[in-house]
């Protein structure tokens, strides 16, 4: 782990982010590590969670719109790998399970309706579950759930860098359950998730990382969203929520228990229109 003094950060930016209530969320297929039929979510106690992170991103002064969900699409609550979305244009999803294949239409049509405009995909990408978007450059994700080509579609779309990083871990299947961005120059991973190679490409483009330990990732600790001072986290990740405190970024817990049994948390859960 890199250790880091606390210093002054920059300010909270407002931020924009789509979420989908979780009205039909469920554990009814496995298509992760984390699914497990015979742990059925509790629905209540889901829109509850869902309703706090909310309420916290209301609170932190950020804007939150709202897709329908479609009865049997339980994953649909996940809005992260609904699309990605830079500059106002938006690169669409292709699921790589059929399961969730209805989803990719329905968020390129919210998006159309809303006035953006929208690029198909060609290859297999899960929005901003391996899309991950660092100011400087994109960091994408692929071996698990997205193809390595997506990073031509999504550098000649929003006209950035993109570094390609392999994720070699079925637990962390999405790059946002291994990387958080907290600032410009500033992310926590875990180091296990990448091949050598991805390693080192972090460790090139970002000034400091913060090494997550195996307790932290395996709670789904580095599935937060930062707005560049305030770290919405999963309350369960106490070791890496102290780390990042000790960067000089504040730390806002919440519980996202019942969308971990699908291999969720706040990010799966939430989708920024930049």
């Amino acid at each position: 782990m890199t250790s880091h003094p606390r210093t002054h950060r920059e300010p909270a930016h407002a931020r924009t982010y789509l979420m989908c209530p979780p009205e039909y969320f469920a554990v009814t297929y496995a298509i992760n590590p984390w699914m497990n039929l015979e742990h059925p979510v509790d629905r209540e106690v889901a829109k509850q969670q869902w309703e706090r992170l909310r309420a916290t991103y209301l609170a932190l002064g950020h804007t939150v719109r709202i897709i329908d969900p479609e009865p049997g699409l339980p994953d649909m609550v996940f809005a992260a790998n609904g699309a990605t979305v830079i500059g106002g244009s938006v690169l669409g999803s292709r699921f790589k399970h059929p399961q969730r294949y209805p989803e990719g239409a329905l968020y390129m049509n919210w998006f159309r309706r809303s006035g953006y405009q929208v690029i198909e995909p060609v290859h297999v990408n899960e929005g901003e579950g391996d899309i991950v978007y660092a100011r400087r450059a994109i960091i994408a994700g692929y071996g698990l759930r997205s193809d390595e080509a997506v990073s031509g579609e999504a550098a000649a779309l929003f006209g950035l860098p993109v570094i390609s990083v392999r994720l070699v871990d079925p637990r962390f299947y999405h790059l946002d359950t291994a990387l958080l961005i907290l600032d410009e120059n500033t992310a926590a991973y875990y180091p296990p998730a990448f091949d050598e190679a991805g390693q080192a490409a972090l460790a090139a483009h970002f000034g400091a990382l913060i090494e997550a330990k195996d307790a932290d990732a395996e709670v789904l600790g580095l599935n937060g969203i930062s707005d560049g001072r305030n770290v919405v986290l999963p309350v369960q990740a106490e070791g890496l929520a102290r780390e990042i405190d000790a960067a000089g970024f504040a730390v806002v817990p919440v519980d996202m228990s019942e969308f971990k049994k699908a291999g969720g948390g706040p990010k799966c859960c939430t989708l920024e229109l930049r």
